[in-house]
């Protein structure tokens, strides 16, 4: 952690007011509503000082903590991919005036936005958010005008969620490269160790009320990171899970959670890197207006599949194995990387309490009992038997006996004559 200085609590509110000056409109946790979301945020009050939440399968709930931690949770119930890629997006007007017509393109809102307390999790999600709509042939218009005004200040996640699991998918509990400035929450005494990761970053800094760190709060650092890693509330073995979806297509386990699960696409909604999109033109009563708007879409629905002659996937337990599949092993062949940056919302806000981890350690446990009873049907390998040993049949020669007809030999007795 080169480069790292330490800032007081009472040091936040002059980083929210160095991003207001700079004209960012900032973006953070509140508590709102029995929930920690992204909301707008005008000073350092509006965070939820001393905040925890719980979170299962299904359930979700705040608590108060023992201490006045500033981002003492684990996520935000929302991701900020809605800030950046928003679920319902404007992309043309058009006018009827007589008997001529205009389209008049939408041109995406781009005020500078800061987004404070982005986590590990969600920072590596807006990575493959960058790669999936900036980094191919065709660059996605909006979003990379959002993007360019975005400033990012990331916090280590200290108390992960008991969904939580970033830490198998590599992707924390340390936020990685993107952000422009990353904090670490350290207790006793209550301080932030701040580093910056990039030129606004490090401005950004140089304004701020920062002491130098010492040895021991890199320490306290690295402490809280190994604290979160141990505290991880879900595990996904990752060890050929590409391989291990892709040869089992046909795996019982997903009629069994397509039995459970509802289609109501929460997952696909609260997934930070989900970018499944539909097209829907509307107009207004009198035909003279009419608007095409981009809206999020999602492989849960039935529609989704649709094209000539109906849907392809028509059972729900085909649509949530192409969710898992896709995002587990076709992202890899797509963009480099898994699709699943381990947030754990997916599991956290399906109403059925269906676990994505513990559905893929089913499905592996099924390949690895199937392979077990194959090779118990199979049984042992018998040893091929290995012919007696006889005399050699010609002279000189001391391997085997060949078998069939002898080939005449030269007067010398010695070599075979060619054939």
């Amino acid at each position: 952690m080169p480069n790292c200085t330490i800032l007081e609590p009472s040091g936040l509110q002059a980083l929210l007011h160095a991003l207001r000056a700079r004209g960012y409109r900032v973006l953070g946790p509140q508590l709102r509503d029995g929930a920690i979301v992204l909301a707008e945020v005008t000073g350092a009050a509006d965070l939820p000082h001393g905040v925890g939440d719980e979170q299962a399968p299904g359930h979700y709930r705040v608590r108060p903590r023992d201490d006045a931690a500033v981002f003492g949770f684990a996520a935000t119930a929302q991701s900020p991919k809605a800030v950046l890629f928003p679920p319902d997006e404007l992309l043309w007007r058009g006018r009827r005036t007589g008997t001529s017509s205009t389209v008049e393109p939408a041109a995406p809102a781009t005020a500078p936005v800061a987004l404070v307390g982005v986590r590990a999790c969600d920072l590596a999600a807006i990575g493959m958010q960058d790669r999936v709509l900036l980094g191919r042939q065709h660059v996605d218009a909006h979003y990379a005008a959002r993007r360019a005004d975005v400033l990012l200040v990331a916090v280590t996640c200290a108390t992960p969620g008991g969904t939580c699991f970033c830490a198998s998918m590599g992707t924390g509990p340390r936020p990685g490269a993107g952000a422009d400035l990353v904090l670490t929450e350290l207790p006793d005494p209550h301080r932030f160790l701040v580093e910056a990761g990039s030129g606004a970053g490090e401005a950004l800094l140089a304004d701020l009320p920062v002491a130098v760190a010492v040895e021991a709060d890199l320490a306290a650092a690295e402490a809280v990171v190994a604290g979160a890693v141990a505290a991880m509330g879900r595990v996904l073995d990752t060890a050929d899970l590409p391989g291990l979806l892709r040869d089992n297509a046909d795996s019982p386990r997903w009629a069994a959670v397509g039995e459970r699960c509802l289609a109501c696409a929460n997952c696909t909604n609260v997934c930070p890197t989900c970018f499944c999109t539909s097209i829907s033109d509307v107009s207004d009563l009198t035909g003279q207006l009419d608007e095409r708007h981009r809206v999020w879409d999602s492989c849960f629905s039935l529609e989704y599949s649709y094209i000539h002659g109906g849907a392809t996937r028509t059972a729900t337990a085909s649509r949530y194995r192409q969710w898992a599949t896709h995002k587990l092993d076709a992202w890899h062949d797509q963009f480099a990387s898994s699709g699943c940056v381990g947030c754990g919302r997916c599991i956290t806000w399906c109403p059925a309490g269906i676990d994505l981890t513990a559905e893929v350690a089913a499905v592996r446990e099924l390949a690895q009992a199937h392979e077990v009873v194959a090779a118990a049907v199979a049984g042992p390998a018998l040893p091929v038997p290995t012919p007696p040993s006889q005399p050699s049949a010609v002279p000189g020669h001391t391997g085997p006996a060949r078998h069939g007809p002898e080939r005449p030999t030269t007067a010398r007795g010695a070599g075979l004559v060619a054939p």
